[in-house]
C-alpha cells in the first residue's frame, strides 16, 4: 500500500482527497495536516510514502515544509507532490529547489492524480504542462555565471545516459522515451537511475533541474512532451 499524507489548510479539500485516495485499492491516507509544521511532524511519525502538499498554509507554508522533509535524512524515502491552485512560475522553481518530486494543479482529473501519486512514489518526477513551461521560463531568466563548470557535470554520464536525461528533462515519461529510443521502459529506468546516482540527484525532478542548469535541454528542442 502507498501511504499518503494530506497537507492542506482547507478541510473540505482534504476530505475530497481522502475519499479519492482511499478509493484506490493500492493507497491509504495515513494522516492529515492543516499547516506545514504539522505536515513535517506527521511525515516523521507516520512514515508516509507520499505527501500531497498545498503551498499556501498558515505559519510554515508548503514550500518550507517540503524543504524540511527533504532535508531530513530519516525521511529520505518520503516524496512530496505539490498540489495547488497557484501554478505560478516562481512557485514551480521554488518547489523543485525545495526537493519536491512533482507539481500539479488542483484541477487535475482524479485518475491523473492517482497516477501521479503512483509515479512519484516510484521515484518519477511529475510536472503539469503549465509547471514545465514555468520551469523553462525561470531557467531562461537565470544568469549562467559559469556554463563550462555546469556542462562539466555531465562528463560522468555515458552518451545514452545523457540522451535519456535530455528526454526526461523535456518532460517525457519512461514509456515515451522507450518508444522514441526503441528500447524497453526498464532500460530507460536503469539509465535514469544511473544518471541520478552519478549526478547526486535525489530524484527525477532534480535530474530535470540539472538538465536545464547544464544546458543539456533547451526550450523548443523537442516536440511537446507526452
Amino acid at each position: 500500500m502507498i501511504r499518503v499524507l494530506l497537507a492542506d489548510d482547507q478541510t473540505l479539500i482534504r476530505a475530497g482527497f481522502r475519499a479519492l485516495i482511499d478509493s484506490a485499492p493500492d493507497m491509504v491516507v495515513v494522516g492529515e495536516a492543516a499547516t506545514g509544521a504539522h505536515a513535517v511532524e506527521l511525515a516523521r511519525s507516520t512514515r508516509c510514502d507520499v505527501v500531497l502538499m498545498d503551498i499556501r498554509m498558515p505559519g510554515m507554508d508548503g514550500l518550507a515544509a517540503t524543504r524540511a522533509i527533504t532535508a531530513d535524512e530519516d525521511l529520505a524515502g518520503v516524496r512530496v507532490l505539490i498540489l495547488t491552485t497557484f501554478e505560478i512560475d516562481e512557485y514551480v522553481f521554488q518547489a523543485l529547489r525545495a526537493g519536491a518530486s512533482g507539481f500539479l494543479g488542483k484541477d487535475v482529473e482524479p485518475v491523473e492524480l492517482l497516477d501521479a501519486v503512483r509515479r512519484v512514489e516510484q521515484g518519477d518526477a511529475l510536472l503539469s504542462p503549465v509547471a514545465l513551461k514555468g520551469l523553462i521560463a525561470n531557467f531562461l531568466a537565470q544568469p549562467d555565471a559559469n556554463p563550462l563548470a555546469a556542462s562539466a557535470r555531465l562528463g560522468a554520464l555515458t552518451a545514452r545516459e545523457r540522451e535519456v536525461m535530455a528526454l526526461a528533462g523535456a518532460g517525457l515519461g519512461n514509456d515515451a522515451i522507450a518508444e522514441r529510443l526503441f528500447v524497453a521502459p526498464l532500460t530507460v529506468k536503469t539509465h535514469i537511475n544511473r544518471a541520478m546516482v552519478k549526478l547526486g540527484a535525489r530524484d527525477r525532478a532534480q535530474l530535470v533541474v540539472i538538465a536545464y542548469q547544464t544546458g543539456l535541454v533547451s526550450p523548443g528542442e523537442f516536440p511537446e512532451a507526452r
